[in-house]
C-alpha cells in the first residue's frame, strides 16, 4: 500500500465521518444532478417553444392574400433561433440578447424577447445551470471541505507522527490532494453525463462535449491545487479559510463582474440611439429616391433607361418603381452593414479585452470556453444577427424585384377603382421563397476557438503545481 493511497483514504474516510463534510458533498452533488435536469428542461421547452413560434410566423407569412408585393415587404416577418445542443449546459448571453429578430424593409432590427426581459429581476443574478454551478458555486465547496487538508496538520502537530509512519511530505501533500480531487470528479460526473445526454442527440457535438467536460474538469483541478497549496502554506485553518474566501470572491465574482465593465469603458460601443441618429444622418446625404430632382436617383434613372434603350420611364419593359426599390433597399442595406460591422468589429474587441482578464482569473477562461462550445457566446449571437439580416435582404429584394416583374408601372402609378386589383401578385409568389433557417458554426470550428480557453486553464494548471511544488518545499521537501 503506497503511503499516498494510505493518506488519501485516510483523507476520505475523515470526510465521511464530518457530517458537514459530508453534507456539503451530497448537497453539492444533488444541486449539481437538479441544476442539470432543470437545465435540459427549461432549454428542451425554449427548443419546442421557438420552432412553434417560427412556424407560426412562418404561416402568417404565407397566409398573406393576394396583395402588391411592397405590402408584403412592410408586413415583415418573424425569425428564430433555435438553441445549439449543449446551450442548457452553459446558456451564456442568450437570455440577455434575445433568440428572435423582426425582419421589415428599410429597417435593421436587433434581437429580442431575451429572457431576461421576460423574466423576474433574480435572472439577472444568475440562472441555476451546471455552468453556473461548476464555476461559482463548487469552488466555495471544495474550499469550505479543503482548507484544512494540511492546516489541520499544523495545528494538531500530527505532521511529524504522518512522518515518522513512512509517509513523505510528498506523498501527504499528494494524498490531501487526491482526495479532493475524487470530491470535485463527484461534484463534475453529474454535469458531465450531462453533456453526454446532450451530445447523443447531435453526434456532430460530441467531441465538443468530450472538449468542455475536460475543460471544467482543468478548472476544478485548478481550484483543488489552490486550496492544497495553501492549506500547506498557511499555518492555520482560520487562516486558510479567509485567504481562499477572499480570493474566490476575487476571481470568481468581482474580476468577472469588472472585467466587461474596463472593456466597455476602455473601447466606447454606440448605443442604439446614437446609432440610429447617425444611420438617419446618412440616409438624408445619400438622397432621395422620391425626388426627381434628386442628384443620385436622377442619375439612377438615367442609366436604367439607357440599359433598356428607351426615353421614358413609360416606356421600360419592367415597373421602374420596382427597381427604384431594389435600389433603394440596396443602399440602405450597405449603409446598415457598415454600422453593424462596426459595432460588432468594436463588440470583439471588448470581448477579447475581457479574455485577457483570464490571466488573473480562471472563471473568465472556463466561462469563455463554456460559451463558445454551446453557442452561446457573442460570435453565435453577431452570427445569427448576420444571418438574419442576409435573409432580410434576400426576402426584400426578391419582393422588390416581384414588384418590377409582376407589376406594371401604369397600374402602379394608377388610381381608378380596379387599379388596386390589378396591383395584386398571386400569394404563391413569396409562399416559394426559402424560409429561414440559422447555420450553426461547424464543430472544427467550434473545437478551434476553445483552444485558447484551454490554454489558458493549462497555465492556471502550471500556477497551481508550482505553488504544491512550493508548499512541500516549505514542508520540509521530499524524503
Amino acid at each position: 500500500m503506497s503511503a499516498l493511497g494510505a493518506v488519501m483514504r485516510n483523507e476520505l474516510r475523515a470526510m465521511s465521518r464530518q457530517r458537514t463534510a459530508l453534507a456539503g458533498i451530497v448537497l453539492m452533488a444533488v444541486l449539481t444532478v437538479t441544476a442539470t435536469v432543470v437545465s435540459l428542461h427549461h432549454m428542451q421547452a425554449a427548443a419546442e417553444h421557438r420552432a412553434a413560434q417560427q412556424a407560426q410566423a412562418q404561416a402568417a407569412f404565407d397566409a398573406q392574400p393576394d396583395r402588391h408585393p411592397h405590402r408584403v415587404v412592410h408586413y415583415g416577418h418573424f425569425v428564430y433561433r433555435l438553441p445549439s445542443a449543449l446551450a442548457a449546459f452553459d446558456p451564456g448571453v442568450d437570455p440577455f440578447t434575445g433568440s428572435s429578430m423582426f425582419l421589415e424593409g428599410h429597417r435593421q432590427n436587433t434581437a429580442n424577447f431575451g429572457d431576461v426581459m421576460q423574466s423576474s429581476l433574480l435572472t439577472r443574478f444568475g440562472q441555476l445551470t451546471p455552468a453556473f454551478v461548476l464555476q461559482i458555486l463548487s469552488p466555495l465547496v471544495l474550499i469550505f471541505l479543503g482548507h484544512g487538508l494540511l492546516a489541520q496538520e499544523h495545528e494538531r502537530g500530527t505532521l511529524r507522527q504522518l512522518m515518522l509512519q513512512g509517509a513523505s511530505r510528498r506523498a501527504i501533500v499528494g494524498g490531501k490532494l487526491c482526495a479532493l480531487l475524487l470530491v470535485a470528479t463527484i461534484f463534475l460526473l453529474p454535469a458531465a453525463i450531462g453533456l453526454a445526454w446532450l451530445a447523443a442527440g447531435t453526434p456532430d457535438s460530441a467531441l465538443v462535449a468530450l472538449t468542455v467536460a475536460g475543460g471544467y474538469a482543468l478548472y476544478l483541478t485548478v481550484w483543488c491545487l489552490l486550496i492544497t497549496a495553501i492549506s500547506a502554506l498557511l499555518p492555520r485553518r482560520r487562516d486558510a479559510l479567509l485567504g481562499l474566501i477572499g480570493g474566490w470572491a476575487v476571481v470568481a465574482l468581482m474580476v468577472p463582474r469588472i472585467a466587461p465593465d474596463v472593456a466597455y469603458t476602455a473601447l466606447d460601443l454606440p448605443d442604439r440611439l446614437q446609432t440610429e441618429v447617425g444611420i438617419a444622418r446618412d440616409l438624408r446625404a445619400m438622397g432621395d429616391s422620391h425626388d426627381p430632382a434628386d442628384p443620385y436617383f436622377a442619375s439612377f434613372r438615367q442609366r436604367v433607361l439607357d440599359q433598356y434603350g428607351v426615353s421614358r420611364i413609360d416606356d421600360l419593359p419592367v415597373n421602374y418603381k420596382g427597381l427604384l426599390a431594389v435600389e433603394g433597399e440596396r443602399l440602405t442595406s450597405v449603409l446598415f452593414n457598415r454600422y453593424a460591422e462596426h459595432s460588432a468589429h468594436i463588440q470583439h474587441e471588448q470581448n477579447a479585452l475581457v479574455s485577457r482578464f483570464a490571466l488573473i482569473s480562471p472563471v473568465i477562461a472556463i466561462r469563455q470556453m463554456s460559451m463558445a462550445a454551446a453557442a452561446t457566446d457573442l460570435r453565435a449571437h453577431l452570427r445569427f444577427m448576420d444571418q438574419a439580416e442576409q435573409h432580410r435582404y434576400r426576402l426584400v429584394q426578391q419582393l422588390n424585384q416581384m414588384q418590377a416583374d409582376a407589376v406594371s408601372y401604369a397600374d402602379d402609378t394608377a388610381s381608378d377603382p380596379g387599379a388596386d386589383q390589378r396591383k395584386r401578385v398571386d400569394r404563391s409568389q413569396w409562399q416559394a421563397i426559402p424560409a429561414f433557417g440559422y447555420v450553426p458554426l461547424p464543430p472544427w470550428h467550434v473545437l478551434q476557438s476553445l483552444s485558447w480557453p484551454l490554454l489558458g486553464l493549462l497555465g492556471w494548471v502550471a500556477v497551481g503545481a508550482a505553488l504544491i511544488s512550493l508548499s512541500v518545499r516549505r514542508l520540509g521537501g521530499a524524503r
